[in-house]
């Protein structure tokens, strides 16, 4: 307080000195004013000087207002002229010490945060939602900034603290130096658009293990590669040291950020889109929210390591939020390839209970909503869907509120209540069309229909009116989709008008729009419609007869559904169990064989293999 109090008065005195010589006209230009600003005010006492500033501004203005005396006025006016002055060079100063005053407000942070908050310190300070977060520069200044002060320090623990992470920035960046020259090398290999990828295939993950040097960055590129276990990994770290930790986060940052800046840049409708982008936020948020899960049944500092991954798990997820491709309309497993994501949902559960309600938790919960919906867990999707919808009314985000109202009625439509999917879809239409949001209303159109064409089914002597004012809606939301040139909602739509034909008993036009809703659903990267196309695609060609179309079909959406644990891998299986009985079992062997060559170019030769074992394991279940 003394210390404040001190600077107070001489930060006033500096002010009261500048006006003074300006009203002498000793002050040729406004560069000696920034002179004399940079020789007075310290790095990270801007706050002060500014305070002091508003009140000489302050009293100047009042007293120009009151005053009535002339002389005294035009002084004032004088006095209020060279405080303009100040306040423009003021500025000029500002902007070119931000980052001097970033970086010792971050020290400040560091030095007086608990040992123990550190390390969550750090990761506060290069958050790279910040307005101007740090660049790699203003992060090796940093570092070296914070070496200075270890050097100064008496205390043992601060010591110990400080040069674990001086020691982590460096070393992360080295990493990152290695890393950056070939980020996308591996994308130009075969097979590698996403983030899947067998370790013979030296996907990303391996690749990037080859660039990095030490032990524990290396070793969870090594085993995110090999497919195994993130969490295991991360409970077997009985002695971490801090610096490792630091050099990670530097290490995933640089890489998640630097690859959704390059896949941002590139033409949407080549081979690396959208897919890509959306794929780099949720595998990186996944792997930082495994690391917590390990770390909390690791050592007796593992609370303190899983707190901080799940901080950067919540950076990742805030960033991902306000992209404009978020999806709104899709699931978590949208860009994972084909790996099971079973576990996934209660890895980002975990954090997401760790914020209070903003625009991006309604976000997060949106897409969680959505891939619980795919599992199965209807109850569960609803509530979050409800959260979500509560959160996104508070926030004033009307693409997140429309999109949660269509998620729940396609949830009751899932459950077959079907009234109570008509009036959630009704009321999102409603407010799609008074918000103009376009993509909610086509997905609104479509989950009318697609639900006023199951009520009617459930009814007898239903007029035929019912039916085409429903396939109205549905044709509406596909044709306003189409305009939109928005794949995912096209996928939705094409496949509710696909399921609703077949419904009708119109397998001729359900094909024709189970198709198209296929195309879309693998444009998209939604392995969910993907699946649910291919699982009615099977149904509608068994009903005409075309049996090996509707073993392909059925097989390779059987695989796709179980993998990402959807409950309708079971429809397909229980229809391909029928064909294979009716055929006999060398007979539907051979048809499937002569699918393969359609089929590994989609799920590889292990998941076309899986395929027999997967229809054991449905009989096996029955």
């Amino acid at each position: 307080m003394p210390e404040s109090t001190s600077l107070r008065d001489r930060y006033l005195a500096l002010i009261d000195k500048i006006v003074e010589i300006t009203l002498k006209g000793q002050i040729r230009s406004k560069e000696q004013v920034y002179q004399m600003l940079v020789q007075d005010i310290g790095t990270g006492t801007g706050e002060i000087f500014e305070r002091c500033f508003g009140e000489r501004l302050d009293a100047t203005e009042n007293l120009l207002k009151n005053e009535k005396d002339e002389i005294k006025q035009a002084k004032a006016n004088r006095t209020l002229r060279a405080l303009k002055t100040i306040q423009g060079e003021w500025e000029r100063w500002q902007k070119d010490n931000r980052v001097s005053s970033a970086i010792a407000s971050a020290i400040q942070q560091i030095l007086t945060a608990e040992s123990n908050a550190r390390l969550l310190a750090l990761l506060q300070i290069i958050d790279p939602n910040k307005e101007l977060p740090l660049t790699l520069d203003q992060l090796q200044q940093l570092a070296k900034s914070l070496h200075q002060q270890m050097l100064q320090t008496s205390n043992p623990e601060t010591e110990r603290d400080l040069q674990q992470i001086t020691a982590g920035i460096a070393k992360g960046l080295e990493s990152w130096q290695r890393l950056e020259p070939e980020l996308v090398g591996w994308i130009y290999q075969p097979q590698q658009l996403g983030f899947a990828g067998s370790p013979e295939q030296s996907g990303p993950w391996a690749f990037w293990a080859k660039k990095v040097k030490s032990p524990f960055p290396h070793a969870l590129l090594q085993t995110i590669a090999m497919g195994e276990s993130i969490v295991e990994l991360a409970a077997k770290q009985s002695s971490l040291e801090l610096g490792a930790l630091v050099e990670l986060a530097i290490i995933l940052q640089c890489l998640q950020r630097a690859l959704a800046t390059w896949f941002d840049k590139q033409v949407y409708d080549s081979k690396v889109s959208t897919k890509a982008s959306i794929s780099t936020y949720i595998t990186f948020a996944v792997i930082w929210s495994q690391l917590a899960s390990g770390f909390n049944n690791s050592t007796k500092s593992g609370e303190q390591l899983a707190n901080a991954c799940f901080q950067v798990t919540l950076q990742i997820l805030r960033a991902f939020s306000q992209r404009e491709y978020f999806p709104l309309y899709g699931g978590i497993f949208a860009s994972f390839d084909g790996k099971s994501l079973r576990h996934t949902l209660e890895y980002l559960d975990e954090p997401l209970r760790r914020v209070e309600g903003t625009q991006a938790k309604a976000r997060i919960l949106t897409l969680l909503g959505y891939s619980m919906r795919a599992v199965g867990a209807y109850e569960r999707s609803i509530l979050l869907h409800k959260e979500a919808l509560e959160i996104a009314r508070l926030e004033d985000d009307k693409a997140c509120e429309v999109a949660n109202l269509n998620h729940i009625s396609r949830n009751y439509v899932s459950q077959k209540n079907y009234q109570e999917a008509i009036n959630y879809s009704q009321r999102a239409l409603i407010m799609a069309r008074q918000a103009g949001e376009r993509q909610g209303e086509a997905n609104a159109l479509a989950n009318l229909g697609y639900s006023e064409v199951f009520q009617a089914r459930q009814l007898e002597d239903v007029e035929p009116e019912v039916y085409e004012s429903a396939i109205g809606y549905l044709e509406q939301g596909l044709l306003l989709s189409e305009r939109l040139g928005d794949m995912q909602s096209q996928a939705f739509c094409s496949s509710s008008l696909g399921i609703a034909k077949i419904a009708l008993e119109n397998s001729e036009s359900a094909i024709e729009y189970l198709l198209k809703g296929w195309r879309a659903a693998q444009f998209s990267g939604d392995l969910y419609l993907q699946g649910l196309n291919l699982a009615y695609l099977a149904q509608a060609y068994y009903s005409i007869n075309e049996l090996e179309k509707a073993i392909f079909a059925g097989s390779l959406g059987m695989y796709i559904l179980e993998q990402i644990g959807a409950m309708e891998w079971r429809q397909s299986a229980g229809l391909l169990t029928i064909l294979r009985g009716q055929m006999g079992a060398e007979a539907f062997k051979e048809s499937l064989a002569k699918s393969r060559g359609s089929i590994i170019p989609a799920i590889g030769v292990d998941g076309y293999d899986y395929i027999p074992e997967l229809l054991e394991k449905y009989q096996q279940s029955i």
